[in-house]
């Protein structure tokens, strides 16, 4: 769903978000690093199953949409261990890792790599309309069909490589990714 000027929705607004959104090689490693945002952070802990309701895919969700990309990655990473080999979660939990490699990419302005990430997201996106479930559309409130030309066509606007500042996490994509985002 385009957003334009909506506010981007909380799924976890008790948990604050990190100081800065994590870019390679403009702040310190977050987790590497002792000066980090998450250095000694417990991060959530990711059940055995992976859920689309567990705190973890909606702290993604909440890191993704307000710009904190290479954070979101780190979340959804978890939850693409665990999920079952061959599901749509598993394939969701794969797009949602490349998504936001790209939203790392397009501030980075390093376009091709961007592209590549969003490519390869559209397509497994495309797959996810012959999953057996709605699984996918009612986790991200988007039908995967129209995720994919999101993601298609978030390359494609020039606007997106334009410099950003470091310190300030800033979205990238025209679109949110939730549960019911009408009502949030």
């Amino acid at each position: 769903m385009a957003i334009g000027s909506m506010l981007r929705p909380r799924w976890l607004p008790e948990k604050s978000f990190p100081p800065y959104a994590y870019l390679p090689g403009t702040q310190p490693h977050p987790v590497r690093d002792p000066t980090g945002h998450s250095y000694h952070v417990e991060p959530l802990p990711v059940a055995a199953e992976a859920s689309l309701g567990s705190d973890v895919f909606l702290w993604g969700l909440d890191l993704f949409n307000h710009g904190y990309y290479w954070e979101a990655h780190e979340a959804w990473e978890g939850l693409w261990q665990v999920a079952d080999r061959g599901g749509p979660s598993r394939l969701l939990f794969k797009v949602l890792i490349l998504l936001s490699a790209a939203g790392v990419k397009i501030h980075e302005g390093k376009h091709a790599a961007a592209v590549r990430h969003a490519g390869r997201a559209a397509t497994l996106y495309r797959r996810l309309v012959r999953a057996p479930d709605r699984v996918v559309e009612s986790a991200l409130g988007v039908s995967p069909a129209t995720l994919a030309d999101y993601a298609e066509a978030a390359t494609r606007i020039p606007a997106a490589f334009e410099a950003v500042s470091p310190d300030q996490p800033q979205p990238v994509f025209d679109f949110i990714l939730g549960l019911d985002t009408e009502n949030h």
